[in-house]
């Protein structure tokens, strides 16, 4: 009886050793297409994000900004944030005459924005100061009981252009019986240097804050009117 030779590992048949390159050949061919793939969805996203930015950033001022003609108020209200320029512009109406108060509203550099506008010029007897509020939403509410106070009729808002929108949108919401004019302090550069700077990140976040702000007022006004409105009880009382 004859013996069949022993194959040795040199021995393989090639047909076996050409199936098993390929199908590593077929693995690293898919592989790479799913990093291709990855790749591709990447640019995609990051090239998305680029254009919405730019967009974002060339359509402020038509979308975010609101600039009213200047005329004589009684007071002038800053807002805190961005103090230099918000404080700049404030100085300038006040020498203008355009009213005789100013009211820096803003925790964080309300006591700055005083100080800038009293080396500005400003008369520091001019100038009222509320330090508590954290937001514009803040802003709006705890200047109030002060405009009140004041016994103010007509008011110039200040500050930042691109969240002027937001900001005398909130102020004419909470204070109807005030006449608001919105007054902001001016972009100073490109929309090219603005995108590489740091308020070019704040114009962009403007736009879901400006949305947030439109749902939480119909909130608030949705619940005002559930207060005030009778119940049938009481109607019928």
């Amino acid at each position: 009886m004859k013996r069949r030779p022993v194959r040795g590992k040199d021995s393989a048949r090639p047909g076996h050793a050409r199936a098993t390159a390929f199908q590593m050949l077929r693995k690293m061919t898919r592989r790479a297409g799913k990093a291709a793939r990855i790749l591709l969805y990447m640019g995609a996203a990051i090239a998305s994000v680029v254009g919405l930015y730019g967009i974002s950033l060339i359509s402020a001022d038509t979308l975010l900004a609101q600039r009213d003609v200047p005329a004589n108020a009684d007071v002038i209200v800053v807002l805190g944030g961005d103090g230099p320029p918000r404080a700049a512009r404030a100085a300038e109406l006040w020498h203008e005459g355009r009213a005789p108060q100013v009211l820096v509203t803003g925790r964080g550099d309300c006591s700055f924005i005083r100080r800038m506008l009293i080396e500005m010029g400003v008369s520091p007897e001019a100038i009222t100061t509320e330090c508590r509020s954290s937001s514009t939403w803040e802003n709006a509410a705890f200047s109030q009981p002060i405009l009140a106070g004041m016994r103010i009729r007509r008011a110039i808002l200040v500050t930042s252009w691109f969240h002027s929108g937001r900001a005398v949108t909130r102020f004419r919401s909470l204070m109807p019986d005030i006449q608001w004019i919105s007054v902001p302090a001016e972009r100073e550069e490109s929309y090219w240097r603005l995108a590489f700077d740091a308020d070019g990140i704040q114009v962009f976040k403007e736009y879901p804050k400006i949305m947030a702000y439109d749902l939480r007022s119909k909130i608030s006004e949705t619940a005002l009117l559930d207060l005030l409105r009778p119940t049938s009880i009481g109607a019928g009382q």
